[in-house]
């Protein structure tokens, strides 16, 4: 059995919880846990009553069933083993074993990524902003990422999901969960046309301490965290403190002194956080693209094509391409890729079909 199937077999068995899944990987002997009798299990950090259940029960038939169930369910599991795996999510301190994907997996590793998050509860001001944030950053290529919550998250989400840099919605539930109910329709929408993660295989109870540990994901899959509007107890700082924990940048958006709404944000500000007054601060602070922008207003009007762009238009000529079979084909790295079919997208020279299908406009 593939060390891929062993490690999500390991993930996905009661009782094994992060660190101990860091011990087992950290011996030499792990992509032989199949073999492993009680003595094994106890010498990777197992109690007894564990390690008996573990020499029991992980065989490669009960691995193989949650595999069914996950490709039954259209799930991809993706391990730090695999390519399509996060790079920046890598480089932090804690990333998870295993990534629980529906969608365009090749999102993950967006050469444009940003995460924006903030209160259940928004002002009209906090909707205005958070609308027109994401869909401005959105349609310059960038791709939104944030948690599916009520409020400023599912606002990011719907005003992205359709743009060029499409979103990512990182769940605090089991992956085949939407969460809240009222987002199901939300939730299938992203799947189609973005992506939705969770760290949590099928069929996890929900539970109000599984949210909290998403934070680190939505922050670590992204270059910074842009907070839109927060009180001083909103649970969107937790999202900032994460991200500042994996040295990546925070963007805080103003609002007015008297609402209580923006006591949060105007603390991270004074505490050194980015400020935000427009998608201009995020594009200049990465040298992204602006929109509106004259180099981005040539693209939309499909001027001259580069090498690579002018190699995948090509392979487009002979007939809609899914991005494995062009990865494939290219032989290219998937951050290369994908910005190449970005920025055919802006260029309006191709769109994004379900599936993560590329077919010239």
């Amino acid at each position: 059995m593939k060390k891929k199937d062993i490690m999500i077999g390991l993930h996905e068995s009661t009782g094994i919880g992060w660190k101990t899944m860091s011990r087992i990987l950290s011996s030499e002997e792990w992509p032989h846990a199949l073999e492993f009798d009680i003595e094994d299990w106890k010498r990777h950090g197992l109690n007894a009553r564990l390690a008996e259940r573990m020499e029991k029960e992980f065989t490669a038939e009960w691995i193989e069933q949650r595999l069914a169930r996950m490709t039954a369910n259209h799930i991809t599991p993706l391990t730090p083993l695999d390519q399509e795996y996060s790079i920046l999510m890598k480089e932090t301190v804690r990333p998870p074993w295993v990534i629980y994907a529906k969608g365009r997996t090749e999102l993950l590793n967006s050469p444009r990524s940003i995460a924006m998050v903030g209160t259940r509860i928004p002002t009209a001001y906090g909707r205005k902003v958070g609308q027109m944030l994401a869909e401005s950053l959105g349609n310059s290529g960038v791709t939104i990422v944030s948690g599916m919550a009520k409020g400023i998250d599912g606002i990011c989400h719907e005003s992205a999901v359709r743009s060029p840099g499409s979103t990512i919605a990182v769940l605090g539930t089991a992956i085949d969960k939407p969460y809240p109910p009222e987002h199901t329709s939300l939730y299938h929408q992203i799947a189609e046309y973005g992506l939705v993660i969770s760290e949590y295989p099928i069929g996890t109870p929900p539970h109000p301490g599984l949210f909290p540990q998403r934070n680190r994901i939505i922050a670590g899959i992204t270059k910074g965290t842009i907070v839109v509007e927060a009180d001083e107890r909103s649970g969107s700082l937790i999202t900032a403190d994460a991200a500042l924990e994996a040295n990546r940048d925070v963007f805080s958006v103003p609002g007015p002194i008297t609402s209580p709404k923006s006591k949060g944000t105007l603390n991270l500000i004074k505490q050194g956080a980015k400020l935000v007054t427009g998608p201009e601060d995020v594009l200049d602070e990465y040298g992204w693209a602006r929109a509106g922008s004259n180099e981005l207003a040539n693209m939309q009007n499909g001027k001259k094509l580069t090498e690579n762009e002018d190699r995948i238009y090509h392979m487009l000529e002979q007939g809609n391409r899914a991005f494995d079979e062009l990865l494939a084909l290219t032989g290219w790295e998937f951050g290369l890729l994908h910005s190449v079919l970005l920025s055919l997208i802006i260029k309006k020279q191709a769109v994004q079909l379900a599936g993560s299908i590329y077919k010239l406009v």
